[in-house]
């Protein structure tokens, strides 16, 4: 298998009901990576393009967070409809899709 030109990890952390930090599975992150995954097969990615559910990417407030590398592009709030979107911009066409991408502070 081919190195990958980009990686993706998407936040599938979850934890208990309540937590004060919320996680990104009680965010409606299953969907999303579903989408990811769905989309990465459907385009024949396999030797470009690796993508990983991760563990917490930390802005737990900030629903779904997906980090692309080698670039180190943090996106939040991402959502099934978003995930074409960084697919064409960033994945394929190398511009980070800005109107997803976590406030600086955050990362």
């Amino acid at each position: 298998m081919p190195r990958p030109q980009k990686h993706v990890f998407v936040c599938a952390q979850s934890r208990p009901a309540g937590h004060p930090r919320g996680s990104c599975t009680e965010r409606g992150c299953k969907p999303v990576i579903d989408e990811f995954f769905r989309q990465w097969q459907a385009r024949n990615l396999f030797a470009t393009v690796s993508i990983a559910q991760s563990s917490c990417l930390g802005p737990c407030q900030l629903g779904t967070s997906v980090v692309v590398y080698p670039e180190g592009v943090m996106y939040g709030n991402v959502t099934v409809d978003d995930v074409s979107e960084i697919f064409e911009q960033h994945l394929i066409g190398d511009e980070v899709v800005e109107r997803l991408v976590v406030p600086k502070d955050v990362w």
